[in-house]
């Protein structure tokens, strides 16, 4: 069995289709099939279904491709580590992230102090593709603003911000010191568009409070959502960035229930974390320690 053979399966295993996994790999097909076909006789059972020109993963294969992944994600966590402690890189780090106040600022910081670190950075808007992205091993952190039950996974808080109903002008609530999130049941609410972890987030709060939020109008980004507001369009849920942006805009504190959104920092538990990867984690958690403290 060799490594090549465990590459070219996985990539057959995941396109089921030998003509584009053949493409993908630029290799002949007869050369593909035929290595497959060595494979499953290595493996002593056969891994794809296979039906005129159509071939499907069964069960047998399914159960050997888990194996193969890690197998394949533990050589290169391997070859990383192995570079690292050789000095033959000086520092790598892909991070998902979820767009909030401080992005730009926290990675000018670490990037200014760090200027040898190879940092890329990819802003993915829902939770399900970045935790795919570390899953796959392709992110070494993602930040996530949704609680993540994974058990391969770790993580740590750094920010937490309050989540605010914004209101137009003269509107009802505009006057309001606080209010009780059920009050506004019957308000059109401008919302970001589903899949959006904010969306899922306010969502769920509407739940709690007993209410499916009447959304009128999905937007991409926040701005849009503080513009359609002022423009007495229909309420939304903003953070305190968006008053930091437009001082006119009316936010109003949100008593029951409690609307807050925790930014959190997630990792692989087995995942070998770089040098560079570790200094960022504990430049991201004294960074927010410091932004936190009182002036």
């Amino acid at each position: 069995m060799e490594l090549l053979q465990l590459k070219y399966f996985q990539t057959v295993a995941r396109l089921e289709h030998m003509t584009k996994a053949a493409e993908e790999l630029h290799i002949a097909q007869p050369a593909l099939s035929k290595t497959i076909s060595r494979l499953e006789q290595d493996v002593g059972v056969p891994l794809f279904d296979r039906q005129n020109r159509q071939i499907r993963l069964n069960q047998f294969g399914k159960i050997f491709l888990e194996h193969v992944e890690s197998a394949l994600l533990s050589l290169e966590e391997g070859k990383r580590q192995v570079l690292e402690q050789a000095g033959l890189e000086r520092g790598r780090l892909f991070l998902a992230t979820t767009n909030h106040k401080c992005d730009a600022e926290v990675i000018g910081s670490f990037l200014s102090m760090y200027p040898n670190i190879n940092l890329r950075l990819t802003q993915i808007p829902t939770e399900e593709e970045k935790l795919d992205l570390l899953l796959n091993g392709e992110a070494d952190f993602c930040i996530t603003s949704l609680p993540v039950e994974h058990e391969e996974v770790d993580s740590m808080p750094f920010l937490t911000e309050e989540i605010f109903l914004a209101v137009p002008p003269g509107h009802r609530f505009a006057g309001r010191q606080s209010i009780d999130l059920i009050e506004a049941a019957a308000e059109p609410f401008i919302s970001l568009k589903e899949g959006n972890s904010f969306r899922e987030l306010t969502n769920g709060f509407c739940r709690e409070a007993g209410f499916e939020p009447a959304t009128i109008c999905a937007v991409d980004e926040f701005a849009v959502i503080s513009n359609f507001v002022q423009n007495g369009m229909g309420v939304g849920f903003l953070t305190e960035t968006a008053k930091e942006k437009d001082p006119s805009l009316t936010l109003v504190p949100i008593r029951q229930p409690y609307c807050r959104r925790s930014f959190r920092l997630i990792w692989l538990k087995k995942r070998y974390l770089s040098q560079a990867a570790q200094t960022f984690r504990d430049f991201l958690l004294q960074y927010y320690r410091d932004f936190n403290k009182p002036q």
